[in-house]
């Protein structure tokens, strides 16, 4: 398909513009059936629509919760593309199915007709999350807080119609696209996980075993997870080297605009430091011994994730803020190197026994009686400047591979959109 030559037209659908002129518009039910079968069948593979595309389901596992009988779910076969209408905003969006199986019917299963290339048309659904098309047509279900679609409006919705040679040879070329773009995504990720993983083998083996190992002599530390330290260090417990205390407890009627006082939550601490993307402010009073001062850490104590309990910043600025009640904040005279104790595999350590899977919390006894090597005060100060020199580094590096992440994420997103509204030549 060559479209320098080609004439347009006014598509009429102000979120695409313009289409080849020999392209139609129709709608969704005009290419597709909305499956609502039943299942009925025995033990069938069960499966599911996550961010990753569609899986089966860990039953054994129980991952997500179980139906009371499979027979009311939806048959979904090889190229049916399933699409989740119940949350728009969700990260599992809509995906082609290449496992046959059965699916909630909370989701939307359509099966192509005629003339019509499921492969065309998952990249083309795609396109209607990323642009909020289908947002916009959705309502919101305050209840759930989420943004819904339901069927009768999404087989109304428009659709583009290219020749199905031209779906094919689109879909042939995005795959071929898509697959580099992804290979590269692949590859960065792995390096990301790469570089945490060696920033927190380096954080760990400073803090158990100093700066020169091999010039020193050792001893057991008595931890035998922890083995040996040097000979002139000590084993100590958080609570000996400063204070805990969890945060401010609010109610909605306390929120306020950025006049009133900053309250640091979860989502302000990311890769260990402090980010201010969501910000929220109170208009309450707050106690002295609530406000947080440079060189405090604040840490993740309560939350829904168990991945996210522990996550912590070391607060290196001075900031008019608060603390919610689901954080902690630890206190100390020798906090940088404490903060460094906190990102190593001592503090995971003790978080995989403190957490468990009926409640996600820190508590503060749990967390002032961890155990940790002490070394002398000279060698706290160069340990930690030794570790910000080369956490730094590779801080940079990551950051860079994440800003490459993003942009290849765009670009895949614009290659999609151009393609499958026809303003790209193939």
């Amino acid at each position: 398909m060559s479209n320098k030559n080609m004439e347009f037209k006014d598509s009429g659908i102000p979120w695409i513009g313009q289409i080849p002129k020999h392209w139609e518009v129709k709608k969704v039910k005009d290419g597709f059936y909305l499956k609502k079968d039943k299942a009925l069948i025995e033990n069938p593979v069960v499966l599911t629509l996550a961010r990753s595309g569609i899986k089966v389901r860990d039953l054994e596992n129980n991952e997500g919760q179980f139906a009371k009988s499979y027979f009311e779910y939806n048959p979904v076969d090889i190229d049916d593309i399933l699409l989740n209408t119940m949350d728009l905003q969700s990260g599992a969006n809509c995906n082609i199915s290449k496992i046959k199986g059965v699916i909630s019917p909370a989701y939307a299963n359509l099966r192509y007709k005629n003339g019509f290339s499921p492969n065309f048309y998952n990249y083309y659904f795609k396109i209607q999350y990323w642009t909020f098309a289908f947002f916009a047509h959705g309502k919101g279900v305050s209840y759930e807080n989420r943004w819904t679609l339901n069927n009768q409006t999404l087989m109304r919705f428009p659709l583009l119609v290219p020749p199905l040679n031209e779906q094919k040879k689109i879909a042939e070329f995005l795959d071929k696209k898509c697959e580099i773009i992804d290979k590269r995504l692949s590859n960065l990720e792995r390096k990301i996980k790469s570089l945490k993983e060696y920033k927190k083998s380096l954080i760990s083996e400073c803090v158990t075993k100093g700066l020169n190992p091999k010039n020193r002599e050792f001893k057991d530390s008595g931890i035998p997870w922890i083995g040996q330290i040097p000979k002139h260090w000590e084993i100590s417990k958080i609570k000996y080297h400063g204070t805990a205390r969890n945060g401010l407890t609010y109610s909605p009627s306390d929120l306020t605009d950025e006049s009133g006082i900053l309250v640091l939550r979860s989502s302000n601490v990311q890769n260990s430091k402090l980010v201010f993307h969501d910000n929220v402010y109170v208009s309450c009073s707050v106690k002295n011994n609530l406000m947080v001062k440079n060189n405090d850490i604040l840490i993740c104590s309560r939350n829904g994730s168990r991945n996210l309990i522990g996550k912590n910043a070391l607060i290196d600025i001075d900031i008019k803020a608060t603390f919610g009640a689901f954080m902690l904040i630890y206190r100390s005279k020798i906090s940088k190197f404490m903060f460094y104790v906190l990102n190593s595999n001592i503090f995971s350590y003790h978080l995989s026994n403190f957490v468990t899977s009926t409640i996600n919390q820190l508590t503060n006894s749990n967390f002032e009686n961890i155990k940790f090597p002490l070394p002398p005060l000279n060698e706290q100060k160069e340990i930690a400047e030794f570790l910000d020199k080369k956490c730094e580094k590779i801080d940079r590096l990551n950051e860079n591979y994440t800003k490459q992440i993003t942009a290849l994420k765009e670009y895949k997103k614009s290659l999609i959109y151009e393609c499958v509204t026809g303003k790209k030549e193939i």
